[in-house]
């Protein structure tokens, strides 16, 4: 079938990893159901440009937000330029279509003077547990990486020698992040702890001995982020976002926390610069003798 040979090619040649998969079969399946049942037209490679213009019109009616709409025309693009690769399509009708505008979203993040509370001692408990959330938060915020990268950090992926984290990020793209010299410290103690009571390769486990998968890491984040009374939401993605936001206002490189963060480009990662935007307007309003 044309779509599963479009799927194999996503996953083996382009490394697509297995969220977007799954997201990009939903989205295709979602507009072939709209054209059978709108246009009664059962084959995709005949949608014509206006058939996709209606539903992308029928999404937004739905009051579906532009991003999920946006990586919709994503799936859709990747399939017809797929098509046209083939030799099936002479065009895409994609070329026709204006995804529509996604609002300007600031980042929410910690600021840096309440990290202390969330690393206070008595929110960790004295146990091999405890001391795995505490690790868990140190490593998020110390590297930035996302919780699908941690929660598939090997033993082997730590190099004290070179300082360094080797992680595997979206598209099975694999980067290096450096290590702290205390996150290193940290992650030698509780290595030494995990290894006498666990026979598992990854580097956070169950208490059954297994990979500690993302939710369990999305529950540890946000109860420990609760506890030490943060605002706002509270996610491992809050942490990435304060990595970045911290590096920002005290002069790293943008480029380089673009290489840490692992995105494709240099967009994504400015975004952060308006949370330091922000930061500098106060310093100016504060410190400006006509303010």
């Amino acid at each position: 079938m044309l779509t599963e040979k479009f799927f194999r090619y996503l996953q083996f040649e382009k490394r697509f990893s297995q969220h977007t998969l799954i997201s990009y079969k939903k989205d295709l399946q979602q507009f072939a159901d709209f054209l059978k049942k709108q246009y009664e037209e059962k084959n995709l490679e005949a949608a014509t440009h206006f058939y996709i213009r209606s539903w992308i019109v029928s999404l937004m009616d739905s009051k579906m937000q532009a991003r999920s709409v946006n990586r919709k025309i994503s799936a859709l693009r990747s399939f017809y330029r797929f098509l046209v690769k083939e030799g099936l399509l002479e065009t895409s009708p994609m070329k026709k279509i204006v995804a529509p505008k996604i609002p300007a979203k600031i980042p929410h993040f910690i600021h840096q003077e309440k990290m202390a509370d969330v690393f206070a001692e008595q929110f960790f408990e004295d146990s091999f547990e405890g001391r795995q959330e505490k690790i868990i938060l140190e490593i998020l915020y110390a590297t930035g990486m996302r919780r699908a990268e941690l929660s598939g950090l090997k033993d082997t992926d730590i190099d004290f020698g070179q300082g360094v984290i080797r992680v595997l990020g979206k598209r099975n793209k694999e980067r290096l992040i450096p290590m702290l010299p205390s996150l290193a410290r940290s992650l030698k103690s509780f290595l030494d702890e995990k290894n006498n009571l666990h026979d598992c390769a990854a580097l956070l486990v169950s208490n059954k001995s297994e990979p500690l998968g993302t939710q369990k890491i999305y529950s540890i984040v946000k109860k420990h982020l609760a506890e030490a009374g943060t605002t706002g939401k509270k996610s491992p993605h809050v942490l990435r976002h304060t990595f970045a936001t911290h590096l920002l206002n005290n002069g790293a490189d943008i480029n380089a926390i673009k290489e840490i963060l692992g995105h494709a480009s240099l967009a994504a990662t400015q975004v952060y610069t308006h949370n330091t935007i922000e930061k500098l307007k106060n310093i100016y309003k504060q410190a400006h003798p006509k303010a």
